[in-house]
Order: structure tokens, then sequence, then C-alpha cells
């Protein structure tokens, strides 16, 4: 059975504990001389060799055979959606850039399942996160735990072209206070969302060692779970290197069977929460900016058409009660407590095509919308909104996900937490 802690302490040689090293790493690699990235280099790769050498620990860690370690340096650009990050800040100064690290394991596949060989071979994992974004005293020093997939366009001798999808949640952000941290109104919470996709070019230095060359984008979001929550959205090329634990892979090749198109329909039920600020409200600061959180709740229809193992196209519709819409709230005991209001400002309805990339029991969903009837009201949101989603198949009929509702491309407005039923 796979053992991590016993995997991480080869890999560390018999450091006491993984949490320990990473700030250690982050040090090396933000060191004021610019020297951080050789110096981090050097100071894997003695690690990598005392993992091979230990051919025991090896043996009896079998899923070593096809591991990989993988650190990653980003420098690049973060985009100014906000205020805040244009230059209404304590520093009077725009966010501009920042400077990540990751450190990833992941996981070669074989071929031995069919979504494998689809994919041409992909390696999947976890990675831990953590970004500089040069302004610490307000937005702090983010730290994420993200699962990824790296799968290729095209496969040469000793190069590999790929395409990486990434999500996850982060920590440690210097969230939003009206009293110690009030320009910040990007980021609401200490604790954030993150999805990340991008492309690299692996290049085989020797047998274990690659190197990694590419770029990502990345958005930061609590998805509305607590205001404020512009979000943060960065663009980044990166460096890094991969050691193999494995020789070259043998990739298995066996004959899949022609696909038959086939319709299926999707039943789902939501439920989400969605803050709303009352900044007019006569009630001490730091209650005020607590706001108040109003359900969001709803049903939804999707017919689908599956034309292929990995693509299924589709059309959907959801109605919905957004209890934020028309939100108001009364005053009681210093507090505020959400009022009711009718239930018709509430509802609303949906339609959008949907795109679903299917990879093994997981899905991405791409659906691009719009709102066929809400009332109108003062302060709402665009008509033409976007839904971005992942899917878990639990069985063959019960599905499980999330989905991120949001407009303007970059703009949060809440998210759906989705427990579904397939009729084929």
């Amino acid at each position: 059975m796979f053992d991590m802690a016993r995997c991480i302490s080869l890999l560390i040689l018999n450091s006491t504990k993984f949490p320990q090293i990473l700030p250690a790493i982050a040090g090396l690699l933000f060191s004021p001389n610019g020297n951080g990235i050789i110096t981090l280099l050097f100071f894997l790769l003695p690690l990598f060799g005392s993992a091979q050498t230990d051919s025991s620990a090896v043996t009896n860690i079998r899923v070593m055979r096809n591991m990989s370690v993988q650190t990653t340096y980003q420098l690049g650009k973060v985009f100014a959606t906000n205020n805040f990050l244009k230059g209404q800040n304590a520093e009077s100064e725009g966010v501009r850039a920042f400077q990540a690290l990751s450190l990833k394991l992941s996981f070669q596949t074989s071929g031995r399942k069919a979504w494998e060989q689809l994919y041409r071979y992909p390696h999947y994992g976890v990675g831990l996160y953590t970004a500089d974004f040069f302004n610490p005293e307000e937005i702090g020093t983010p730290i994420g735990v993200y699962g990824f997939l790296i799968a290729p366009f095209k496969r040469w001798d000793k190069l590999v072209f790929n395409y990486e999808l990434g999500f996850g949640a982060t920590f440690n952000w210097k969230a939003f206070n009206p009293v110690t941290n009030k320009y910040n109104i990007a980021i609401g919470a200490g604790e954030s969302f993150m999805i990340d996709a991008g492309l690299n070019l692996e290049y085989l230095l020797t047998d274990k060692i690659e190197l990694v060359a590419g770029f990502s984008m990345t958005h930061f979001s609590n998805g509305a779970l607590k205001k404020p929550n512009f979000g943060i959205n960065t663009f980044a090329p990166k460096i890094g290197i991969k050691y193999d634990f494995y020789d070259k892979p043998v990739f298995l090749k066996s004959e899949i069977q022609p696909f038959t198109p086939k319709n299926e329909w999707l039943l789902a039920a939501y439920g989400g929460l969605k803050n709303v600020i009352f900044d007019s409200a006569d009630i001490q600061i730091l209650e005020k900016y607590e706001g108040v959180d109003f359900p969001v709740l709803g049903f939804s229809a999707l017919f689908n058409h599956q034309v292929s193992y990995k693509s299924i196209f589709g059309i959907g519709a959801t109605i919905s009660y957004n209890g934020a819409v028309n939100a108001q709230a009364a005053v009681e005991n210093n507090e505020l407590e959400a009022v009711k209001g009718k239930i018709g400002d509430k509802v609303m309805l949906s339609i959008y095509p949907s795109y679903e990339l299917v990879i093994n029991k997981i899905s991405v969903m791409l659906q691009p919308a719009v709102y066929l009837y809400r009332k109108k009201l003062d302060n709402q949101s665009p008509v033409f909104h976007q839904r971005i989603g992942v899917k878990y198949r639990i069985t063959d009929r019960v599905f499980a996900g999330i989905t991120l509702v949001d407009y303007k491309f970059h703009i949060s407005d809440f998210i759906e937490w989705n427990l579904g039923y397939r009729i084929p």
C-alpha cells in the first residue's frame, strides 16, 4: 500500500515534517540576491539522488515506479480588475506582479485504463502552492493545495507538449477588514478557491530529470461566500525541474471500441450561500462588514448528447431562488438580520448550451448562460453570465459537483453545490 509519509521522508532525507520544508524552499527561491532558483535546484538534486540510491525503500513503496516530484517557479502579471489592484491601497501603488512556487507530486499513467490512452497517457497528482504579491501587509502570502491533470497534445522522443488543468483551495490570505485592511476588496476572506489552466513543454535532460517550461493563468475567488470578493487573476510563465522515480515508461496499447453516440438527462438540485454587505446600516463597522448570508437554491435539467468518450454537448435550464436579489436586512441588538422579501423578486430562469470534458469519473463543464426570466430591479448582474463547474460521477447514475456562477468573466456571483441523478 502507498505510504505517503514514508515516500515524502525518502524524498527529503528523513526530514521531520513535509510542511516545514516548503517555507525553506520558498526562502531559497525568493532570496533577494536573485540566486534562489539556482540554489533551489542544487538543493533538490541531492535529494533525488539519495532517494534513488535507497533501493530498499523504493522496493517497499511500489507506487514510486510511476511517481514524479516537480518544483516550479513563476514570475508574472496581475490583472488590474478592481480598484485595489489598480492602486487604491495603503501603498498607493498598483499590484501588478507576483511570484509563486509550487511543489507537485504526480503519477504517470500507463494505459491500463481506456481513458489513459484516450488522453495520451497523462500524469496527475496533488500540489502545494505559495505566492508572493509583493504586498504581504494587505494581501498576505497565500498557500494552496490543489489537484491537477497534465495531458499531452503531442509526444516526441525527449519532448512532450502538454496542457494542464488544476483546481484547489488557498489559505493564509490577508482578508478585507474595515478597520485594519479596508482597501483589499479583492479578497474578502482568508480562504479562496483556485482555478489554474496552462500549457507547458517537458524536455528530458537525463534518464530521470526533466526541464519544464510553460505558462498558466490562475483565478482566485471565494465565490461570493464572503464579500467583498472581486477576485485576483494572474498570468505567468513558469520554469521548473521534474524528477522521475521510474525509468522511461512503457505505454500499453489496447484496442478501444468505437464510441457509439448516446443521450442522457441530468437532473440536479443545488444549494449555496451569498454574502451581502449593507453599507448604510447604522451599526458598528465590524458587524456591518460581516454582512448577511442569503440562501441560493435551485433545480437544473440538462439534456446531453455524448459524441465521443471525451466530449459531451448539451442544452440546459436552471430555475433558482436567489435570496440575495433585492436583499433587505433589519438591525436587531446591533446585528443585521435578513428580512424576507417577495419570492417572486428572487426567482430566476436561465438557459445555456453546455460542453463537458470527460476525464474518467471527473468532468469539467463550461456553460455560457443567459437569464430568460427574472424581475427587473436596480443594480442587477448582467443578463449574460458564465457557469464553470466540476462534476464527479459517484455511481453510473448519481453525481455530485460544484459550479461557479460569475459574470464579466471574472466577478463571482455565487457557488452551486450540486447533487444529481443521471437518466440514460
